[in-house]
């Protein structure tokens, strides 16, 4: 029983192998389609194979074909393939055992139509081109030197390895992914998304804002670039205030996204040497840059060294500019000291002929005195006389006016007595200032002579003055030394001579102080007898 159980159930099916099976299906599918022709839309080509055949697909709306084109039949088409056209494809059908795929193997192409995929593609462009979207005017220009780079694409495709490798050759810096699909229905929401993401980060906030963004994906057929056709994502990328390089496809590949951007690139790595210069380049360029602005230096240096030595060579040396006003020093010198003798000569014989003494100056005064006052005589007895007049002609007028009048006469009394007043005074005064600038001129002299004395006498008061401040101990005292008396007023030269709780004074340089000797006096060390001092220098200031 167990044998039976562990026995394979016999069956009448054959066996066959991959080989055969392919084989088998390979027969048929050629035996029953021979000779067929296919109406669909060119999709996925590139131009021929570098071994001279063709590849590419046949679809409509909801199927595709795999189609190729041998070398030798390409060459006598009439009609090459073109990416997006409608065509009529003559050929047979047959399988492909390598891949279990069918395809169809082309001997003749007929045109049949631009493609609905195309005619919408191209229908999308008009209406956006209308809108001003891919004006020209409106583009930005690239930054030279970027800080960040953000890049828009799918983050485990080959895209991005090649951007961040021919970065990092180029010029070293901070590069931002921001992961999409690029293929499949959300690749316009996704982008869409990015690009406006991209544009609202903060440029202070902790992911720092790029100043350059990459749209970038590799090649592929018009279906698979088919999401950067999308209306968001031309809008997007129109719409970003930082600036765009569209990098889809290959170079023969163009999207709408094209259009948009600020900057297309060929391929990715095109891209990538359009954001950032050659590090290498600049720095060559700097050191080219710094050479020459050394060099330029240089020369300017040495240009106006020489200009400087030819102004030099014309001026007149030194010696040629000061030798006239050498010579009129010398003379005006020479002629000096003979000017100073005959000048000493004139003023001591006028001070000679002044004689200047106290009872000339008596004598002097005695004469203007008398004079002042014969003088305030007259001015009294002209003054008197002319008063009475004055009042003699009033009465008379008076009693002629009316009394009305009367008042204005009182004023016009008042008026003539303090004129009266300053002609009393007038010439005495005038007297008394002539004979005072007389006295003020000898006084003057005086003061002069009285000053002289006392300033040599001043001068020799204050040497003495220095002489006793520099004998004095109170200089000593200012370099931080301290006199101690005792309560008496007798100075302690000696620590003997000190009790516990006597009450000193010790004078500082700033003054005295008071003090209270404690404990007990240190005895003194014997020292031998001070040397005589000698007679012809000073002693010790205490």
């Amino acid at each position: 029983m167990s044998d039976l159980l562990v026995t394979d159930s016999p069956t009448n099916a054959a066996e066959f192998t991959v080989s055969e099976i392919s084989a088998a299906l390979k027969r048929t599918v050629e035996d029953a389609f021979g000779n067929v022709r296919v109406r669909g839309e060119v999709s996925g080509y590139r131009g021929p194979h570098s071994s001279g055949h063709a590849y590419f697909s046949l679809k409509d709306d909801r199927s595709r074909i795999e189609a190729v084109i041998w070398k030798g039949t390409f060459s006598r088409l009439k009609f090459k393939p073109e990416e997006g056209m409608e065509v009529i494809a003559s050929g047979r059908l047959t399988t492909y055992p390598g891949s279990s795929k069918y395809q169809i193997v082309i001997d003749n192409l007929e045109p049949a139509g631009a493609g609905a995929l195309m005619a919408l593609l191209e229908e999308r462009r008009r209406r956006l081109a209308a809108e001003g979207l891919f004006d020209e005017a409106r583009k930005q220009l690239l930054p030279y030197m970027p800080c960040v780079i953000g890049v828009v694409t799918s983050p485990t495709g080959a895209v991005i390895r090649d951007i961040i490798h021919r970065i990092s050759d180029r010029f070293p810096l901070h590069v931002l992914v921001w992961p999409v699909r690029v293929q499949g229905e959300t690749t316009g929401t996704e982008v869409s998304n990015a690009v406006a993401g991209f544009n609202a980060l903060d440029p202070l906030g902790p992911i720092p804002r790029p100043d350059i963004i990459i749209v970038a994906r590799g090649g592929g057929s018009l279906e698979d670039l088919w999401g950067f056709n999308d209306e968001a994502v031309v809008r997007a990328v129109a719409a970003s205030a930082i600036p765009v390089i569209s990098a889809v496809g290959h170079e023969t590949d163009w999207t709408l996204v094209d259009h948009a951007a600020d900057v297309r690139a060929p391929t990715p790595t095109g891209a990538a040497e359009l954001a950032v210069p050659v590090k290498a380049e600049l720095e060559a360029t700097v050191a080219s840059l710094a050479a020459r602005l050394k060099g330029c230096m240089s020369r300017n240096g040495e240009r106006k060294r020489q200009a400087l030595r030819a102004a030099a060579r014309a001026l007149p040396s030194a010696d040629q500019l000061l030798a006239l006003p050498r010579r009129r020093f010398d003379e005006a010198a020479a002629r000096l000291g003979r000017g100073l003798e005959v000048a000493v000569e004139r003023k001591a014989a006028r001070l000679a002929q002044a004689r200047l003494s106290p009872a000339t100056l008596s004598r002097k005064i005695s004469q203007a005195r008398t004079l002042l006052g014969r003088d305030a005589a007259r001015a009294q007895v002209a003054l008197s006389s002319t008063v009475q007049a004055k009042r003699a002609a009033l009465r008379k007028e008076g009693d002629q006016l009316p009394k009305c009048a009367r008042a204005y006469l009182r004023g016009q009394r008042g008026e003539l007595r303090q004129a009266a007043a300053r002609l009393r005074v007038e010439p005495i005064a005038l007297q008394a200032r002539t004979e005072s600038r007389r006295v003020d001129a000898l006084a003057r002299r005086i003061e002069t002579a009285f000053a002289n004395r006392t300033q040599r006498t001043a001068a020799r008061l204050s040497q003495a003055g220095r002489l006793v401040a520099s004998l004095s101990y109170h200089s000593v005292l200012e370099r931080g030394y301290a006199v101690v008396r005792g309560a008496d007023g007798r100075l302690v030269g000696r620590a003997a001579m000190i009790a516990s709780g006597d009450r000193l004074s010790i004078e500082f340089a700033d003054g005295p102080a008071e003090a209270i000797a404690t404990g007990e006096a240190a005895r003194p060390r014997a020292r031998s007898a001070p040397k005589p001092a000698d007679p012809g220098k000073q002693g010790s200031l205490f």
